[in-house]
């Protein structure tokens, strides 16, 4: 069973948009009250923010941080406008993300004329943004969530706070578009992972993660280079607000979630459905209408499921082979 998110506090990078702001509306919803750091905020994240910016019985709170990921002084930034406005926070979510940019891909090397990467920073900003800043903002949120814990309860569970990822179906295919992203993705998939065990213990701090398929966000739909990718008389696009809601049955305090039980892509088999515990290192699939564990060894992968193909994704790496034999790529 569910527990109340009311009354909580949650911190959200990238919630001026897309998944994250979805994931933002949902815990405004259920009263918890959300810090939105990031950037800017798109006109639709605005109004949010200003339609939940006023104290009020009977609405959580939303306030904007302006907040560029790639700096650390800016994350803890986060944390003490968390403390300052609301007495600390409860759910962590570092979802801020690009999917290979030109401004820091793999295909456009530093000093390259659409790379904003420099030869002399030694830093790519997609690692930076992609998983240099989920990694940190979980050291942050540990060190928060054991500094602003009340005593436990003489009997009863240990309080449970949440670090919810964003991974991607890139955590498990590689396609050779975005060499950078996938690189992410499996990386933030293995920290997931490893920090299982801060569940089953003292600590109740639970790190989970979704993993989505192709979703219909601005990232996708205002850029021709992505969205070329998509035939949209094949592909389905999944909607943020699904996996909003996959998201926020991961912070909830629920003990299980229901799941897919049978491969996908594949015209013999029948799905069915399980229930799974929800707990630490736990990554969940979100694909058209449909959720999957992933799992750690043996995993079947995304297959062909709906919402997580992208079918025209041999034209561009059609390109990427003839850019390679042109002889001046990377000079």
């Amino acid at each position: 069973m569910a527990t109340s998110l009311a009354g909580k506090t949650a911190i959200v990078t990238g919630a001026g948009s897309g998944i994250n702001l979805e994931f933002a509306r949902l815990l405004l919803r259920k009263q918890c009250n959300v810090v939105f750091a990031d950037l800017a905020l798109r006109p639709e994240a605005q109004e949010l923010v200003d339609l939940h910016s006023s104290p009020s019985g009977s609405s959580a709170r939303a306030v904007f941080q302006v907040t560029d990921v790639r700096e650390w002084p800016q994350l803890e930034r986060m944390f003490e406008t968390a403390g300052k406005e609301f007495g600390g926070a409860d759910i962590v979510c570092p979802g801020a993300g690009v999917y290979e940019p030109p401004f820091s891909s793999f295909w456009h090397p530093p000093s390259s004329p659409a790379s904003k990467d420099s030869p002399d920073s030694s830093r790519y900003a997609s690692l930076d943004i992609n998983l240099t800043h989920p990694i940190r903002t979980t050291q942050l949120a540990i060190a928060h969530f054991l500094s602003h814990r009340a005593p436990s309860p003489a009997s009863g569970p240990t309080p449970v706070n949440h670090v919810i990822h964003i991974s991607s179906i890139a955590g498990q295919v590689t396609p050779l578009l975005a060499p950078l992203y996938n690189a992410t993705k499996h990386g933030l998939s293995g920290f997931v992972r490893t920090l299982a065990p801060l569940d089953n213990s003292s600590h109740g701090i639970r790190v989970t993660a979704v993993a989505p398929g192709v979703i219909d966000t601005p990232l996708w739909r205002e850029n021709p280079e992505k969205l070329r990718l998509v035939d949209e008389s094949k592909d389905e696009w999944v909607t943020a607000e699904e996996v909003a809601e996959v998201m926020g049955s991961l912070v909830d305090g629920r003990e299980e979630v229901e799941v897919v039980s049978s491969s996908a892509g594949r015209s013999d088999a029948r799905e069915g459905t399980r229930k799974v515990k929800v707990e630490g290192g736990l990554i969940l699939e979100v694909s058209k209408s449909r959720v999957r564990k992933v799992e750690q060894f043996n995993d079947e992968g995304p297959k062909g499921a709906a919402g997580n193909t992208v079918s025209r994704i041999d034209v561009v790496n059609d390109e990427i082979h003839a850019m390679l034999r042109s002889g001046h790529w990377g000079k």
